[in-house]
């Protein structure tokens, strides 16, 4: 049987202990737009295709019923990583962007295959890395 393709990643979650608090992050610094939700679930358009979905931790431990159906339980917690590509002539210029919000950068990274990384942290100390090019060989 041949394997059917996939289409890349759509969707990726975040969990937070406020969904308002971390809904207000994501729309200020990155300008991501809210596409509905509640206190337990703020889905955030990242780009074209792509969605940030931030769910309040403890907020989905039981079926999730929807459409005839349910949305399975899930959770998580610690300091999660995670990283938004970002164009490499545009590295410097998020760098004093995030500076002038105040925002500690805790890293950076020039890759030797090239590439480089900025890492930080949001409100609930997850590892937002901003990412270029380079990095990775399919990236």
């Amino acid at each position: 049987m041949n394997r059917p393709a996939i289409e890349g990643v759509v969707e990726t979650c975040l969990y937070v202990t406020d969904v308002a608090r971390s809904r207000a992050f994501y729309a200020d610094v990155f300008g991501f737009e809210a596409m509905g939700g509640d206190d337990r679930i703020a889905p955030l358009n990242v780009s074209q295709g792509q969605v940030l979905i931030l769910f309040r931790r403890e907020g989905t431990l039981k079926p999730v019923p929807l459409a005839g159906s349910f949305i399975p339980p899930h959770d998580g917690d610690g300091e999660q990583h995670f990283a938004f590509g970002i164009a490499a002539d545009s590295f410097e210029d998020w760098k004093s962007y995030l500076e002038g919000l105040h925002i500690v950068i805790e890293s950076v990274i020039d890759w030797p295959q090239g590439g480089r990384s900025l890492y930080f942290r949001d409100p609930d100390r997850l590892l937002v890395e901003l990412i270029t090019p380079g990095v990775w060989k399919n990236y």
